[in-house]
C-alpha cells in the first residue's frame, strides 16, 4: 500500500525547488550563507544518487531518496571526501530540514520520511577551541607590509577580526555605511538568523579604520575590505591572505607553527580576550551574536588561566607521599601470570 501511495507523490525535484523558493527564501527568509550551505549539500547528494541509482536528478522520486541512500551518502562523505563527523552532521541537518518540509507536503510518504528523520547524528570528540595568545596576535598584526595598499587593508581586516569577533561572512559583507567612526564607534552587521547587532570599536581599531577608509582611490568602493579588482573580498580571499600572513608571523613567533589558524580562530581569540579581561559569559554571548550562553561556555572550558586562578583559591589537600617498595618476589610472579 505504501508503494502505491508513493506513486502519487510530487517528484523529488518539485519538492526540492519548493523547499528552497517557498520555505527557505519566502517563509524563513534564510540568509544567503544558509541557502548556500543547503544548496551544496543537495548538489552532493544528487550527484551521489545519480551514480548510485543511475537516474538523472530531475527524474528522482521522493521514494528514491530513502534512508539507506542517505546513510550511504553520509558514509561516502567521510570516506571519499574526508569530511569530519561534524561536517557530516551539518549535511544531515540540511537533509532533515528538507524532509520535515516534505512531511507536510506529502503526508502519504510519512513512514519513509520518518525513517530518514530518525538517522542519528554521528558522535565525535569535541576538542577545546583554538585561539591565539597575545604574542601571537601581535606577530600576526605586524605581518602585513603596510607600505602597500593590500598590506594596509589586510592589517585593518585582521585587527577588526581579532577585536570584534565577527564571523567570516560578516567581515566580508561589511560596507562603508556599516562602520560608524564618530562618538560610540562601532561596526554593524547582520549575523545568523538575520539578527542585526552592533559591536564597539577600540580607539586603536577606530583610528586604523579611519585612516584606511580615507585613503585616496577608495571612494568608488562600498566594501570596507575590497578585493583587488573591486567588490567585496570572498571567503577564499580572506583565508588566502590569512594563511600568507600567518606563515610570515611564524618566523618571529614559532608557537604559531603548532596552530592551524583560520578566520574562526580569530573569532575565538576575540572571545578569549574578553574572557581574560573579566567580561562575563552573557556579555560575550551578546558580543558574538550567540543564541545561547551555553554556546559561549566553550571559551570558559578552554581557558586554563581562569581554572588555575580558581585552583589557587581552594584549600590544598594534604596527601602523603609514600616511597615505592617492591612486593615479595613470589607475589610479583603470581601477579604477572
Amino acid at each position: 500500500m505504501e508503494g502505491l501511495a508513493m506513486n502519487n507523490t510530487l517528484s523529488f525535484a518539485v519538492l526540492l525547488e519548493h523547499f528552497f523558493t517557498q520555505r527557505m527564501m519566502a517563509q524563513r527568509r534564510a540568509s544567503p550563507y544558509t541557502i548556500g550551505s543547503y544548496r551544496d549539500t543537495f548538489r552532493l547528494l544528487l550527484q551521489f544518487a545519480r551514480k548510485r541509482l543511475r537516474k538523472q536528478p530531475s527524474a528522482l522520486a521522493l521514494a528514491d531518496v530513502d534512508a539507506p541512500l542517505i546513510g550511504a551518502f553520509l558514509d561516502d562523505l567521510e570516506r571519499s571526501r574526508n569530511n569530519s563527523a561534524r561536517s557530516r552532521n551539518l549535511r544531515l541537518t540540511a537533509i532533515r530540514s528538507f524532509f520535515r518540509y516534505a512531511a507536510f507536503e506529502e503526508p502519504a510518504a510519512s513512514a519513509m520520511i520518518q525513517r530518514v528523520l530518525a538517522i542519528p547524528n554521528k558522535r565525535y570528540e569535541k576538542k577545546l577551541v583554538a585561539f591565539l595568545t597575545r604574542p601571537e596576535i601581535v606577530a600576526l598584526l605586524d605581518a602585513p607590509d603596510q607600505h602597500t595598499c593590500s598590506g594596509r587593508r589586510d592589517h585593518a581586516l585582521l585587527l577588526v577580526a581579532v577585536q570584534t569577533g565577527l564571523r567570516l561572512s560578516e567581515i566580508t559583507a561589511l560596507r562603508r555605511s556599516d562602520v560608524v567612526l564618530d562618538v560610540g564607534a562601532h561596526v554593524r552587521c547582520v549575523g545568523k538568523g538575520r539578527k542585526e547587532r552592533c559591536t564597539p570599536l577600540t580607539q586603536q581599531t577606530r583610528a586604523i579604520l579611519k585612516v584606511w577608509l580615507s585613503e585616496p582611490g577608495r571612494d568608488d568602493s562600498d566594501a570596507v575590505f575590497p578585493a583587488a579588482r573591486g567588490g567585496h573580498l570572498s571567503a577564499g580571499g580572506v583565508q588566502y591572505l590569512l594563511a600568507k600572513h600567518v606563515a610570515a608571523a611564524q618566523q618571529v613567533c614559532p608557537s604559531l607553527r603548532d596552530k592551524s589558524v583560520s578566520p574562526h580562530v580569530l573569532r575565538h581569540t576575540a572571545a578569549m580576550e574578553l574572557l581574560q579581561a573579566g567580561v562575563d559569559l552573557a556579555t560575550i554571548a551578546l558580543w558574538l551574536g550567540h543564541e545561547s550562553v551555553e554556546t559561549t561556555q566553550i571559551y570558559l572550558d578552554a581557558n586554563l588561566a581562569i581554572k588555575e586562578e580558581a585552583l589557587a583559591k581552594t584549600l590544598p589537600l594534604h596527601g602523603k607521599a609514600e616511597r615505592y617498595r617492591p612486593s615479595d618476589k613470589l607475589l610479583e610472579f603470581l601477579k604477572a601470570l
